[in-house]
């Protein structure tokens, strides 16, 4: 049965919280739809939430029914033939990773965190970097939901795929997810090649870049001309990780433990900022190292952080970027989080900040507790400016209107969610600014 579970739950960067009515854990679907038959009849709203690793309010409950991962996480099956799993949507990234590597197998590509669930990341469009693999979503082959109505429903693109079109990618506005299929491959090894550049020197080579590498991203420090720039290729071996203290100095420590401190230093007196970020870049040195995929893609976070990212045309990345550094230059702004850059195909799926067109994502963050000075209030009208789609699940003051000119399915997902939630069981204020009533 369903566990009943104390009240009051805050996302990881601590700018959400909800107090609903009651949390509770389902074992299973069936269970679910009683839940949600429940609610229901009481007239309350329902939401699902995974790690809490979105900035936006997108799974908060209000006073509604909040229904958390804890009790769908199991394993339901590995066909090595086929190229699939199927999980339970509870089930958090790191856990899959680890399953799929003893199996011999792996993701295709993902982001550079592995705490989410897998619903959680799949549902609002977690991405990483990549010149011809795109977002988790995109991995997906088949899906398990709950509908309003109680439902138990299987999607793929031949049974349901309009319910599978709009579920990939479907923040929590259609229904539950319950488990998720991938499609995975053989296991692989990625070989890493990190390196300083200066900005000039990464944007007139970033055309070469994106596309000689199968995975490239780079990091601006503001106040700075330097970069820290990441290029990840396949590699036939043999594996060469970063010894075990080398990975703890320069993962943990240093971009962990060490920045902690320097943010709140920085947080705290915001003049010593440029000098903090101008020793931070100077920190990145060159490094080289080879391991299986996942150890490549994700790396530890634990400094908190709010963020925004907006997509962008893969045409308008290089006058976007340096618009945005000439902008923090001729501000007063104290930054002292790197920009983090990235890419993406095109995709077809209908809410994908990737849908129809090849993409780059731009992301600033601001440190817990900073203020915000107007940085992300400039950095989202710059974006906007070059038809920027914001991820779903960071910060931004889009609505309804702009998102259904950035999307040309956003009717097409709209109309389903009509059709499978006409009575907004599933609503809460974030989506109804950004679908609609």
């Amino acid at each position: 049965m369903a566990q009943g579970i104390a009240t009051g739950w805050t996302n990881w960067a601590g700018n959400q919280s909800a107090r609903p009515s009651r949390m509770v854990a389902p074992g299973s679907a069936g269970e679910l739809g009683d839940v949600l038959r429940q609610a229901a009849g009481e007239g309350r709203t329902v939401k699902a939430v995974g790690s809490g690793h979105s900035f936006t309010s997108i799974a908060s409950a209000g006073d509604g029914v909040l229904i958390r991962p804890d009790g769908l996480q199991a394993v339901r099956e590995l066909d090595r033939a086929a190229g699939r799993v199927t999980v339970e949507s509870g089930l958090p990234l790191s856990a899959l990773n680890r399953l799929l590597t003893a199996a011999g197998l792996s993701l295709t590509n993902m982001g550079d965190i592995e705490v989410q669930t897998v619903a959680g990341a799949t549902s609002t469009g977690t991405h990483g970097t990549g010149r011809d693999s795109g977002s988790l979503a995109a991995q997906i082959k088949a899906l398990e939901i709950v509908l309003a109505d109680g439902s138990v429903q299987q999607c793929s693109p031949t049974e349901n795929p309009e319910l599978f079109q709009g579920a990939r990618l479907g923040l929590g506005a259609l229904g539950v997810v319950t488990a998720l299929t991938f499609g995975v491959e053989p296991a692989f090894l990625l070989k890493a090649h990190e390196m300083p550049m200066t900005f000039d020197q990464v944007l007139e080579g970033f055309d070469d870049f994106t596309a000689v590498n199968e995975h490239f991203e780079f990091y601006w420090f503001p106040h700075t001309d330097r970069c820290s720039t990441k290029r990840n290729n396949r590699s036939q071996g043999p594996a060469a990780p970063l010894p075990a203290f080398k990975a703890w100095l320069d993962d943990d420590f240093l971009s962990n433990t060490v920045w902690e401190g320097a943010c709140r230093v920085g947080r705290r007196f915001p003049n010593t900022v440029p000098a903090i970020t101008g020793l931070a870049s100077r920190a990145w040195s060159e490094r080289t190292y080879t391991d299986v995929a996942y150890k490549v893609f994700t790396s530890p976070r634990t400094v908190r952080f709010t963020e925004m990212e907006y997509a962008v045309p893969r045409a308008a990345a290089v006058p976007v970027l340096r618009e945005l550094k000439a902008l923090v230059e001729r501000s007063d702004w104290r930054i002292s989080f790197p920009v983090e850059v990235r890419t993406a195909p095109a995709d077809d799926l209908w809410l994908s900040t990737a849908s129809g067109r090849d993409t780059v994502y731009i992301a600033v963050h601001l440190y817990r507790g900073t203020p915000e000075q107007g940085y992300f209030t400039e950095v989202e009208r710059l974006m906007t400016a070059h038809q920027g789609r914001p991820h779903w699940g960071k910060l931004h003051t889009r609505d309804a209107e702009y998102l259904a000119a950035a999307y040309p399915h956003f009717g097409d997902f709209t109309a389903l969610r009509d059709k499978v939630d006409p009575g907004r069981l599933f609503a809460n204020d974030y989506l109804r600014r950004v679908l609609g009533a």
